[in-house]
């Protein structure tokens, strides 16, 4: 396997390190999957499963949370703190939902 070495804005890292923590991967298995996704002759994006699963359950959890909301605004306040760490924990928060 060949070694390559470059640099990278610091946004751009951040960025790239937040994706791959999305995706569940280490920085560098990240990076080699959108290599991969460069060079590939048929132009699909390496990870549109996930962004499928990721859409559909976003639509799920909003449909739960105004369910919840309306029967107990206190219970949606808790359980969107409580997403609100973890999000932060796994860096998934941009700068500006930090605050």
């Amino acid at each position: 396997m060949s070694k390559v070495n470059f640099r990278l804005e610091r946004a751009l890292h951040v960025a790239l390190v937040r994706r791959a923590r999305g995706a569940n991967l280490s920085l560098s298995a990240f990076i080699r999957q959108v290599l991969e996704q460069a060079v590939d002759e048929r132009k699909r994006y390496v990870f549109s499963s996930q962004d499928e699963i990721l859409a559909t359950t976003i639509q799920i959890l909003s449909i739960l949370a105004t369910s919840v909301g309306q029967q107990s605004p206190k219970t949606l306040e808790q359980g969107m703190a409580q997403a609100r760490s973890i999000l932060l924990e796994r860096g998934l928060l941009g700068e500006a939902d930090r605050s």
